[in-house]
């Protein structure tokens, strides 16, 4: 079938269903926006806080060290953009992130890339469950220890069914619920948390590729090398390379 294209490389179904289903120019030319607006390191910080806390101007500028002028014309850049969103009350107003999907997506993507691209915001959040556990219901309290219990055993397959019988909730609710609570998939969680574990003791040990694999849940080596090299753009061994603190 011909695609059309000056050259024919043998992919002619491949780039017709490209074809079919890419997004018009106009949907890039929104998406490049969005992050021209967040290539402003500050404007990042900015962005990033606000995914977190509600807060004013004056508060913001002394969390940040940002001069109150420079940090109004940042609000006003990210609230055109439907980034962020703001309140009055009486003389005081207030910025947070705007509650929707695709700030949500946003926000959880510059974590993704704060984490692959540095080392030391791994080792923090692999320590931390971010979690306030002052505001849980109890039953968010059982998901809570479902997630320390599969920290602590990162090193084992353990399965929905297991963790069903063990924490005394059915699969259905306990999955649901932990998505709820942590943003993502039990499988994707340990995945991440796995693989985070992996980046830091490769860092901070000595041990070989296989037993970091071991350590972590992989009983492939290879299956565990593609898996962190997907996660960090690294090999194993490049990564330590890279990011070697203890030697």
């Amino acid at each position: 079938m011909s695609t059309g294209l000056p050259h024919d490389h043998g992919a002619g179904q491949l780039i017709e269903h490209l074809s079919d289903t890419m997004p018009s120019a106009d949907s890039f030319r929104i998406v490049a926006d969005i992050f021209r607006m967040l290539d402003d390191p500050s404007r990042l910080q900015i962005f990033w806080t606000l995914c977190h806390v509600e807060e004013c101007v004056i508060n913001l500028a002394s969390l940040l060290g940002i001069s109150s002028p420079a940090l109004s014309h940042h609000l006003k850049l990210l609230k055109a953009s439907r980034l962020i969103v703001s309140r009055r009350d009486g003389k005081e107003v207030y910025y947070t992130a705007a509650d929707t999907e695709e700030v949500r997506m946003l926000h959880h993507a510059v974590e993704q890339v704060m984490m692959i691209s540095c080392p030391e915001r791994q080792r923090e959040l692999c320590s931390s469950t971010e979690i306030d556990t002052a505001v849980l219901s109890p039953q968010e309290k059982t998901i809570q220890a479902v997630h320390e219990y599969l920290l602590a055993h990162l090193d084992e397959r353990i399965t929905i069914e297991d963790l069903s019988r063990m924490f005394l909730m059915n699969a259905t609710t306990l999955k649901s619920q932990f998505k709820k609570l942590y943003g993502t998939s039990i499988a994707a969680h340990v995945k991440q948390h796995r693989l985070k574990k992996a980046a830091e003791l490769l860092t901070e040990s000595d041990m070989a590729v296989a037993e970091i694999a071991r350590a972590v849940g992989y009983a492939s080596q290879g299956k565990f090398s593609a898996a962190f090299l997907e996660y960090t753009g690294y090999s194993p061994l490049d990564y330590r390379k890279r990011h070697c603190t203890h030697r």
